[in-house]
């Protein structure tokens, strides 16, 4: 008799090698980024499994020899009740185009989907009052283009970038992440990012949500150099297309401003997923970054400066209105 149970990936060797094993007969990456797992099993044998990362129901695959017994749906629906339990009312699932059908069937919408991988979603809030908050911020003025930062923090080299789009673009739409992963809160890069970009009046700055580089479209992203390059450029893919498909026609968005990535691997996959999910329909412009003393700008060197309290090279780095803020989140930290 089948049995469901929880599998410790990191506890119980045997159980996380017939997890592996299957989700490699079943054409998936076995991406361990998750949080939650379980299988069912008959005897020793592992039929089925799914996993939750987050609110992200993923990694699901069936044994082919017991498709036919509705085991993905007992996977499923004991994952939506941990969510449950959790309090969580809003999930996502990534899924082969092969079973979207089955998702459809529980409720969930399709946002989008790449030849490999299509994304759900289902409860609320939702992709749809997110594209509804967006146009409420919409400009009529064209062409408009776009930026998409963590900003961990804004540093010049961000500014330069918003600038050089700025220069050339009636409106710009700069996206700032929403994720909680970094060392700045989102709220706090949110509002950095504003008082910055508040010298261009033709830039309108907006959240992410879940929608663009998160922990759902892209969780490889925070990894950096931790990231498997296969996995990375498979989430890259498709949070290319969210934007492509769902994003990008609601504020009219052709243009899409990125920096030249010489330092981060995973960043330099997803300008080349970009590039390649656009095509025609949106134009990426790769602007080279910004130097000061021979190295490039970025936010991991004023991080490294903040830590080192080499207060003169972070405020090289940034605006004066960043560098007041750090200071003073250093001064109340100690």
């Amino acid at each position: 008799m089948a049995t469901l149970k929880r599998i410790w990936l990191a506890l119980n060797p045997q159980e996380a090698a017939a997890w592996q094993a299957l989700l490699t007969t079943a054409g998936l990456a076995a991406d361990r980024q998750v949080d939650y797992t379980v299988g069912i099993f008959e005897g020793e044998t592992l039929l089925a499994t799914g996993s939750l990362s987050g609110n992200i129901i993923k990694e699901v695959a069936v044994t082919p020899a017991t498709q036919h017994e509705n085991l993905l749906a007992q996977v499923i629906q004991a994952l939506l009740d941990r969510l449950d339990d959790d309090g969580v009312t809003h999930s996502f699932v990534y899924t082969k185009p092969t079973t979207v059908k089955f998702f459809l069937s529980l409720g969930f919408k399709q946002l989008a989907a790449t030849d490999a991988v299509v994304l759900l979603e289902r409860g609320y809030p939702n992709l749809t009052d997110y594209v509804a908050s967006l146009e409420k911020q919409r400009r009529p003025e064209k062409p408009a283009a776009a930026i998409v930062m963590n900003a961990n923090p804004i540093t010049r080299g961000h500014a330069y970038l918003i600038e050089t789009a700025a220069k050339v673009n009636p409106v710009v739409y700069v996206f700032v992440l929403s994720a909680e992963r970094s060392l700045f809160t989102a709220d706090e890069r949110l509002a950095l990012v504003r008082k910055v970009a508040a010298r261009w009046p033709n830039v309108v700055v907006l959240p992410t949500n879940d929608y663009m580089v998160s922990n759902t479209t892209f969780p490889s992203y925070f990894l950096k150099e931790r990231a498997d390059a296969d996995v990375a450029a498979v989430q890259a893919r498709l949070d290319a297309a969210l934007f492509k498909q769902a994003i990008a026609p609601v504020l009219g968005i052709t243009r899409r401003y990125v920096g030249e990535e010489p330092l981060s691997p995973v960043t330099a996959i997803y300008n080349r997923e970009l590039a390649a999910t656009f095509g025609s329909a949106i134009e990426l412009i790769v602007v080279p970054r910004l130097m000061i003393d021979g190295d490039v700008v970025s936010a991991t060197r004023v991080r490294a400066a903040m830590a080192q309290q080499d207060w003169k090279t972070v405020q090289q780095l940034v605006y004066p209105e960043v560098y007041q803020e750090i200071k003073e989140r250093s001064t109340h930290g100690n």
